[in-house]
Protein backbone atom coordinates (compact mmCIF):
# COMPACT_ATOMS: atom_id res chain seq x y z
CA UNK A 1 0.00 0.00 0.00
CA UNK A 2 1.22 3.46 -0.91
CA UNK A 3 1.79 6.46 1.32
CA UNK A 4 0.00 9.77 1.74
CA UNK A 5 1.91 13.02 1.42
CA UNK A 6 1.85 13.34 5.22
CA UNK A 7 3.32 9.87 5.68
CA UNK A 8 5.99 10.65 3.09
CA UNK A 9 7.08 13.83 4.88
CA UNK A 10 7.59 11.88 8.11
CA UNK A 11 9.15 8.90 6.33
CA UNK A 12 11.73 11.20 4.80
CA UNK A 13 12.49 12.65 8.22
CA UNK A 14 12.97 9.32 10.02
CA UNK A 15 14.79 7.68 7.10
CA UNK A 16 12.40 4.77 6.69
CA UNK A 17 8.77 4.08 5.87
CA UNK A 18 6.54 5.58 8.54
CA UNK A 19 2.78 5.18 8.57
CA UNK A 20 -0.13 6.82 10.31
CA UNK A 21 -0.46 5.91 13.97
CA UNK A 22 3.28 5.68 14.54
CA UNK A 23 4.85 7.95 17.15
CA UNK A 24 8.11 9.52 16.02
CA UNK A 25 10.61 12.09 17.25
CA UNK A 26 11.83 14.24 14.37
CA UNK A 27 13.53 17.53 13.65
CA UNK A 28 11.34 20.62 13.24
CA UNK A 29 12.11 23.14 10.50
CA UNK A 30 10.16 26.12 11.80
CA UNK A 31 8.75 26.87 15.25
CA UNK A 32 6.40 29.86 15.53
CA UNK A 33 5.34 31.83 18.59
CA UNK A 34 3.39 35.05 18.96
CA UNK A 35 3.07 37.82 21.52
CA UNK A 36 0.47 35.85 23.53
CA UNK A 37 2.08 32.41 23.42
CA UNK A 38 5.81 33.17 23.41
CA UNK A 39 6.11 34.32 27.07
CA UNK A 40 5.03 30.87 28.24
CA UNK A 41 7.49 29.21 25.87
CA UNK A 42 10.27 31.55 26.94
CA UNK A 43 9.61 30.88 30.61
CA UNK A 44 9.70 27.11 30.10
CA UNK A 45 12.83 27.42 27.96
CA UNK A 46 14.64 29.41 30.65
CA UNK A 47 13.44 27.17 33.48
CA UNK A 48 14.91 24.19 31.63
CA UNK A 49 18.35 25.72 32.03
CA UNK A 50 18.87 26.08 28.29
CA UNK A 51 21.22 28.89 27.30
CA UNK A 52 20.72 28.97 23.55
CA UNK A 53 18.20 27.93 20.94
CA UNK A 54 18.87 24.61 19.25
CA UNK A 55 17.93 26.10 15.86
CA UNK A 56 17.81 29.92 15.90
CA UNK A 57 17.09 30.08 12.16
CA UNK A 58 14.10 27.81 12.67
CA UNK A 59 12.41 29.91 15.35
CA UNK A 60 10.17 32.93 14.73
CA UNK A 61 8.27 35.28 17.02
CA UNK A 62 5.50 37.33 15.41
CA UNK A 63 3.96 40.11 17.44
CA UNK A 64 0.50 39.99 15.93
CA UNK A 65 -2.35 39.55 18.40
CA UNK A 66 -2.06 42.85 20.32
CA UNK A 67 0.17 45.00 18.17
CA UNK A 68 0.69 47.88 18.81
CA UNK A 69 -0.04 47.16 22.46
CA UNK A 70 -3.67 47.49 23.51
CA UNK A 71 -3.01 48.20 27.19
CA UNK A 72 -0.39 47.91 29.95
CA UNK A 73 -0.87 44.15 30.22
CA UNK A 74 -0.28 43.51 26.52
CA UNK A 75 2.68 45.92 26.54
CA UNK A 76 4.31 43.98 29.37
CA UNK A 77 3.56 40.71 27.58
CA UNK A 78 5.23 42.02 24.43
CA UNK A 79 8.25 43.18 26.38
CA UNK A 80 9.08 39.59 27.33
CA UNK A 81 9.32 38.62 23.66
CA UNK A 82 11.31 41.71 22.72
CA UNK A 83 13.84 41.17 25.51
CA UNK A 84 14.27 37.51 24.50
CA UNK A 85 14.67 38.42 20.83
CA UNK A 86 17.38 40.96 21.63
CA UNK A 87 19.15 38.66 24.06
CA UNK A 88 19.34 35.83 21.51
CA UNK A 89 19.70 38.07 18.45
CA UNK A 90 16.77 36.33 16.77
CA UNK A 91 16.92 36.54 12.97
CA UNK A 92 13.13 36.13 12.66
CA UNK A 93 11.53 38.56 15.10
CA UNK A 94 8.65 40.61 13.70
CA UNK A 95 7.10 43.58 15.49
CA UNK A 96 5.87 47.05 14.46
CA UNK A 97 8.83 47.50 12.11
CA UNK A 98 7.68 44.60 9.94
CA UNK A 99 4.16 43.79 11.03
CA UNK A 100 2.09 40.85 9.99
CA UNK A 101 -0.13 38.02 11.15
CA UNK A 102 2.16 35.03 11.60
CA UNK A 103 0.37 32.68 9.18
CA UNK A 104 0.47 35.23 6.40
CA UNK A 105 3.85 36.76 7.17
CA UNK A 106 6.04 33.64 7.29
CA UNK A 107 4.99 32.30 3.86
CA UNK A 108 5.41 35.83 2.48
CA UNK A 109 8.98 35.87 3.82
CA UNK A 110 9.86 32.48 2.35
CA UNK A 111 10.31 30.96 5.79
CA UNK A 112 8.16 27.92 5.01
CA UNK A 113 9.17 25.47 2.27
CA UNK A 114 7.45 22.40 0.81
CA UNK A 115 8.29 19.29 2.80
CA UNK A 116 8.89 21.24 6.02
CA UNK A 117 7.66 20.20 9.44
CA UNK A 118 6.24 23.29 11.15
CA UNK A 119 4.81 23.80 14.62
CA UNK A 120 3.33 26.85 16.26
CA UNK A 121 1.68 27.76 19.53
CA UNK A 122 -1.44 28.76 17.64
CA UNK A 123 -4.11 26.39 16.37
CA UNK A 124 -4.16 27.96 12.90
CA UNK A 125 -0.56 26.95 12.22
CA UNK A 126 -2.14 24.37 9.90
CA UNK A 127 -2.39 27.24 7.36
CA UNK A 128 1.17 26.51 6.19
CA UNK A 129 0.14 23.10 4.87
CA UNK A 130 -1.00 24.93 1.74
CA UNK A 131 2.69 24.95 0.78
CA UNK A 132 3.01 21.17 0.89
CA UNK A 133 4.38 21.20 4.44
CA UNK A 134 3.17 19.39 7.55
CA UNK A 135 2.11 22.16 9.92
CA UNK A 136 0.25 21.90 13.19
CA UNK A 137 -0.47 23.74 16.41
CA UNK A 138 1.02 22.77 19.75
CA UNK A 139 1.12 24.11 23.29
CA UNK A 140 3.64 26.71 24.43
CA UNK A 141 5.59 24.23 26.56
CA UNK A 142 5.74 21.87 23.57
CA UNK A 143 7.39 24.74 21.71
CA UNK A 144 9.90 25.14 24.53
CA UNK A 145 10.94 21.50 24.04
CA UNK A 146 11.68 22.22 20.37
CA UNK A 147 13.45 25.47 21.28
CA UNK A 148 15.85 23.45 23.44
CA UNK A 149 16.23 20.30 21.29
CA UNK A 150 15.27 21.24 17.73
CA UNK A 151 12.93 18.24 17.68
CA UNK A 152 9.50 17.12 18.85
CA UNK A 153 7.27 14.10 19.14
CA UNK A 154 4.45 13.46 16.67
CA UNK A 155 1.80 10.83 16.20
CA UNK A 156 1.53 10.64 12.41
CA UNK A 157 -2.10 11.36 11.53
CA UNK A 158 -4.19 9.33 9.13
CA UNK A 159 -5.74 11.29 6.29
CA UNK A 160 -9.12 12.32 4.95
CA UNK A 161 -9.22 13.16 1.25
CA UNK A 162 -11.20 16.22 0.20
CA UNK A 163 -11.63 16.11 -3.57
CA UNK A 164 -12.47 19.43 -5.21
CA UNK A 165 -14.23 19.27 -8.56
CA UNK A 166 -14.90 21.95 -11.12
CA UNK A 167 -14.30 25.68 -11.37
CA UNK A 168 -15.76 27.54 -8.38
CA UNK A 169 -19.00 29.35 -9.18
CA UNK A 170 -19.25 33.14 -8.98
CA UNK A 171 -18.14 34.57 -5.63
CA UNK A 172 -17.22 31.11 -4.35
CA UNK A 173 -13.73 31.06 -2.84
CA UNK A 174 -11.51 28.89 -0.68
CA UNK A 175 -13.41 30.14 2.39
CA UNK A 176 -16.68 28.72 1.06
CA UNK A 177 -15.09 25.40 0.18
CA UNK A 178 -13.66 24.93 3.66
CA UNK A 179 -16.97 25.96 5.28
CA UNK A 180 -18.69 23.34 3.10
CA UNK A 181 -16.07 20.80 4.15
CA UNK A 182 -16.58 21.60 7.84
CA UNK A 183 -20.36 21.36 7.44
CA UNK A 184 -19.93 17.94 5.83
CA UNK A 185 -17.50 16.58 8.42
CA UNK A 186 -18.71 18.44 11.52
CA UNK A 187 -16.45 20.28 13.94
CA UNK A 188 -15.01 17.01 15.30
CA UNK A 189 -15.27 14.88 12.18
CA UNK A 190 -11.58 15.16 11.34
CA UNK A 191 -10.16 15.00 14.86
CA UNK A 192 -6.41 14.26 14.71
CA UNK A 193 -6.59 13.65 10.96
CA UNK A 194 -4.79 15.34 8.10
CA UNK A 195 -7.22 16.98 5.69
CA UNK A 196 -5.65 16.54 2.27
CA UNK A 197 -7.12 18.67 -0.52
CA UNK A 198 -6.88 17.22 -4.04
CA UNK A 199 -8.73 17.29 -7.35
CA UNK A 200 -9.02 19.21 -10.59
CA UNK A 201 -10.73 22.08 -8.79
CA UNK A 202 -7.46 23.04 -7.14
CA UNK A 203 -6.07 24.47 -10.37
CA UNK A 204 -8.63 27.26 -10.11
CA UNK A 205 -7.56 28.23 -6.59
CA UNK A 206 -4.66 30.62 -6.05
CA UNK A 207 -2.48 30.51 -2.96
CA UNK A 208 -4.71 32.92 -1.00
CA UNK A 209 -7.63 30.51 -1.38
CA UNK A 210 -5.43 27.54 -0.53
CA UNK A 211 -4.21 29.21 2.65
CA UNK A 212 -7.86 29.72 3.63
CA UNK A 213 -8.59 26.02 3.01
CA UNK A 214 -5.77 24.77 5.22
CA UNK A 215 -6.24 27.53 7.80
CA UNK A 216 -9.65 26.28 8.87
CA UNK A 217 -8.82 22.55 8.86
CA UNK A 218 -8.61 22.90 12.64
CA UNK A 219 -12.28 23.95 12.68
CA UNK A 220 -13.12 20.38 11.65
CA UNK A 221 -10.85 19.10 14.43
CA UNK A 222 -8.02 18.24 12.02
CA UNK A 223 -4.39 18.00 13.07
CA UNK A 224 -3.34 19.54 9.78
CA UNK A 225 -4.45 20.61 6.34
CA UNK A 226 -2.23 19.95 3.36
CA UNK A 227 -2.05 20.49 -0.40
CA UNK A 228 0.66 18.96 -2.58
CA UNK A 229 3.01 21.37 -4.31
CA UNK A 230 2.06 22.16 -7.92
CA UNK A 231 2.50 24.94 -10.50
CA UNK A 232 0.49 27.37 -8.38
CA UNK A 233 2.68 26.71 -5.36
CA UNK A 234 5.87 27.02 -7.37
CA UNK A 235 4.73 30.33 -8.86
CA UNK A 236 4.05 31.69 -5.36
CA UNK A 237 7.47 30.59 -4.13
CA UNK A 238 9.39 31.71 -7.21
CA UNK A 239 10.29 35.14 -5.84
CA UNK A 240 10.85 34.02 -2.25
CA UNK A 241 14.35 33.55 -0.77
CA UNK A 242 13.42 30.17 0.71
CA UNK A 243 15.03 29.30 4.02
CA UNK A 244 15.42 25.66 2.97
CA UNK A 245 15.53 23.65 -0.22
CA UNK A 246 12.00 22.42 -1.00
CA UNK A 247 11.21 18.72 -0.74
CA UNK A 248 8.31 17.90 -3.02
CA UNK A 249 6.06 15.02 -2.00
CA UNK A 250 2.72 13.76 -3.33
CA UNK A 251 0.44 10.97 -2.22
CA UNK A 252 0.59 7.61 -3.98
CA UNK A 253 -2.43 6.55 -6.02
CA UNK A 254 -2.98 3.59 -3.68
CA UNK A 255 -2.50 5.51 -0.42
CA UNK A 256 -5.01 4.77 2.33
CA UNK A 257 -7.58 7.38 3.36
CA UNK A 258 -10.02 6.96 6.21
CA UNK A 259 -12.65 8.80 4.22
CA UNK A 260 -13.10 10.68 0.97
CA UNK A 261 -15.52 13.56 0.51
CA UNK A 262 -16.25 15.32 -2.77
CA UNK A 263 -16.94 19.05 -3.10
CA UNK A 264 -18.46 20.18 -6.40
CA UNK A 265 -17.22 23.77 -6.38
CA UNK A 266 -18.91 24.57 -9.69
CA UNK A 267 -22.31 23.88 -8.12
CA UNK A 268 -21.75 25.82 -4.91
CA UNK A 269 -23.11 29.09 -3.61
CA UNK A 270 -21.24 31.30 -1.15
CA UNK A 271 -21.63 29.90 2.38
CA UNK A 272 -22.44 31.59 5.69
CA UNK A 273 -21.73 29.83 9.00
CA UNK A 274 -24.31 30.96 11.55
CA UNK A 275 -23.62 31.20 15.28
CA UNK A 276 -22.22 29.52 17.18
CA UNK A 277 -20.29 26.88 15.22
CA UNK A 278 -18.38 26.91 11.92
CA UNK A 279 -20.39 23.83 10.87
CA UNK A 280 -23.71 25.71 11.12
CA UNK A 281 -24.04 26.20 7.36
CA UNK A 282 -26.48 28.22 5.31
CA UNK A 283 -26.10 29.00 1.63
CA UNK A 284 -26.11 32.72 0.87
CA UNK A 285 -29.42 32.19 -0.92
CA UNK A 286 -30.93 30.90 2.32
CA UNK A 287 -29.20 33.46 4.53
CA UNK A 288 -30.11 36.48 2.40
CA UNK A 289 -33.83 35.68 2.76
CA UNK A 290 -33.66 35.77 6.56
CA UNK A 291 -33.10 39.52 6.94
CA UNK A 292 -30.24 39.16 9.43
CA UNK A 293 -29.36 42.73 10.36
CA UNK A 294 -25.69 43.34 11.13
CA UNK A 295 -23.83 46.00 13.08
CA UNK A 296 -20.34 45.24 11.83
CA UNK A 297 -18.46 43.64 8.97
CA UNK A 298 -14.87 42.45 9.40
CA UNK A 299 -12.44 41.51 6.64
CA UNK A 300 -9.06 40.32 7.90
CA UNK A 301 -7.36 37.64 10.03
CA UNK A 302 -5.02 34.80 9.03
CA UNK A 303 -7.95 33.37 7.07
CA UNK A 304 -8.98 36.23 4.80
CA UNK A 305 -6.74 39.26 5.23
CA UNK A 306 -4.78 38.78 2.03
CA UNK A 307 -4.52 41.01 -1.01
CA UNK A 308 -7.14 39.06 -2.98
CA UNK A 309 -9.63 39.61 -0.15
CA UNK A 310 -9.01 43.35 -0.20
CA UNK A 311 -9.37 43.44 -3.98
CA UNK A 312 -12.65 41.51 -3.80
CA UNK A 313 -13.98 43.89 -1.15
CA UNK A 314 -12.92 46.95 -3.14
CA UNK A 315 -14.63 45.67 -6.29
CA UNK A 316 -17.91 45.51 -4.39
CA UNK A 317 -17.51 48.68 -2.32
CA UNK A 318 -16.45 50.96 -5.18
CA UNK A 319 -19.08 53.65 -5.71
CA UNK A 320 -21.17 52.35 -2.80
CA UNK A 321 -21.53 53.22 0.89
CA UNK A 322 -21.57 51.18 4.08
CA UNK A 323 -25.09 51.22 5.57
CA UNK A 324 -25.81 54.04 7.99
CA UNK A 325 -26.34 51.74 10.97
CA UNK A 326 -23.35 49.48 10.17
CA UNK A 327 -19.56 49.69 10.19
CA UNK A 328 -16.90 47.86 8.20
CA UNK A 329 -13.39 47.13 9.47
CA UNK A 330 -10.70 45.97 7.06
CA UNK A 331 -7.41 44.61 8.37
CA UNK A 332 -4.61 43.64 5.96
CA UNK A 333 -2.67 40.62 7.15
CA UNK A 334 0.82 42.09 6.58
CA UNK A 335 2.54 45.39 5.89
CA UNK A 336 3.37 44.22 2.38
CA UNK A 337 -0.31 43.56 1.70
CA UNK A 338 -1.20 46.97 3.16
CA UNK A 339 1.33 48.72 0.94
CA UNK A 340 0.12 46.84 -2.13
CA UNK A 341 -3.48 47.79 -1.37
CA UNK A 342 -2.49 51.45 -1.01
CA UNK A 343 -0.55 51.32 -4.27
CA UNK A 344 -3.61 49.92 -6.07
CA UNK A 345 -5.86 52.64 -4.67
CA UNK A 346 -7.92 50.26 -2.56
CA UNK A 347 -7.62 52.37 0.59
CA UNK A 348 -9.24 55.30 -1.19
CA UNK A 349 -12.15 53.09 -2.20
CA UNK A 350 -12.52 51.84 1.38
CA UNK A 351 -12.44 55.35 2.85
CA UNK A 352 -14.96 56.69 0.35
CA UNK A 353 -17.28 53.78 1.14
CA UNK A 354 -17.08 54.55 4.87
CA UNK A 355 -14.91 51.60 5.89
CA UNK A 356 -12.00 51.89 8.31
CA UNK A 357 -8.63 50.21 7.70
CA UNK A 358 -6.47 49.13 10.64
CA UNK A 359 -2.82 48.16 10.90
CA UNK A 360 -1.94 44.48 10.36
CA UNK A 361 -3.06 42.59 13.48
CA UNK A 362 -5.19 39.66 14.61
CA UNK A 363 -7.16 42.24 16.59
CA UNK A 364 -10.87 41.88 16.01
CA UNK A 365 -10.73 38.18 15.10
CA UNK A 366 -10.08 37.08 18.67
CA UNK A 367 -12.01 39.92 20.28
CA UNK A 368 -8.71 41.49 21.27
CA UNK A 369 -9.24 45.02 20.01
CA UNK A 370 -9.79 46.97 16.76
CA UNK A 371 -13.41 45.85 16.51
CA UNK A 372 -14.73 44.29 19.72
CA UNK A 373 -18.46 43.55 19.66
CA UNK A 374 -20.82 44.86 22.32
CA UNK A 375 -23.94 43.27 23.78
CA UNK A 376 -26.46 42.05 21.19
CA UNK A 377 -24.31 43.16 18.25
CA UNK A 378 -23.96 41.04 15.14
CA UNK A 379 -20.90 40.81 12.92
CA UNK A 380 -20.46 39.09 9.58
CA UNK A 381 -16.78 38.20 9.56
CA UNK A 382 -14.22 36.80 7.14
CA UNK A 383 -12.34 35.29 10.10
CA UNK A 384 -12.36 31.67 11.23
CA UNK A 385 -14.40 31.22 14.43
CA UNK A 386 -17.87 32.17 15.59
CA UNK A 387 -18.01 30.69 19.07
CA UNK A 388 -19.88 32.44 21.88
CA UNK A 389 -17.98 35.62 22.76
CA UNK A 390 -15.32 35.09 20.12
CA UNK A 391 -15.22 38.74 19.04
CA UNK A 392 -16.30 40.37 22.28
CA UNK A 393 -19.49 40.21 24.32
CA UNK A 394 -20.91 36.76 25.06
CA UNK A 395 -24.23 38.28 23.99
CA UNK A 396 -22.93 39.08 20.49
CA UNK A 397 -23.17 36.94 17.36
CA UNK A 398 -20.61 36.20 14.64
CA UNK A 399 -21.49 34.94 11.15
CA UNK A 400 -18.60 33.59 9.05
CA UNK A 401 -18.43 34.30 5.33
CA UNK A 402 -16.09 35.21 2.50
CA UNK A 403 -14.90 38.77 1.84
CA UNK A 404 -17.43 39.38 -0.92
CA UNK A 405 -20.34 38.48 1.35
CA UNK A 406 -18.93 40.69 4.13
CA UNK A 407 -18.60 43.69 1.81
CA UNK A 408 -22.07 43.22 0.31
CA UNK A 409 -23.59 42.80 3.76
CA UNK A 410 -21.91 45.95 5.06
CA UNK A 411 -23.48 47.91 2.19
CA UNK A 412 -26.94 46.44 2.77
CA UNK A 413 -26.73 46.46 6.56
CA UNK A 414 -27.84 42.84 6.59
CA UNK A 415 -26.43 39.55 5.36
CA UNK A 416 -26.64 39.84 1.58
CA UNK A 417 -25.70 38.02 -1.61
CA UNK A 418 -22.81 39.73 -3.46
CA UNK A 419 -24.06 38.20 -6.70
CA UNK A 420 -27.06 40.54 -6.54
CA UNK A 421 -24.89 43.66 -6.79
Amino acid sequence: MGLTITEKIFSDRVGKTARSGEIVRVSVDMTIANDITSPLSIRAFEQSGAKRLANPNGFAICMDHFIPAQNISSANQARISRDFALKHDLPHFFDEKDMGIEHALLPEKGLIAPGDIVIGADSHTCTHGALGAFATGMGSTDLAYTMTTGKNWFKIPSSIKVELRGKPAKHVYGKDIILETIATLGISGATYKALEFVGDGLKYLGMDDRFSLCNMAIEAGAKSGIIACDDVTEAFLSDKPLARKPKIFASDADAYYERTIVIDADKMEPIVAFPFLPENKRTIGEAAKMGVKIDQGFIGSCTNGRISDLRIAASILKGRKVAKHARLIITPATQKIALQAQKEGLYEIFAEAGAVVSNPTCGACLGGYMGILGDNERCVSASNRNFVGRMGSSASEVYLANSAVVAASAIAGEISDPRSL
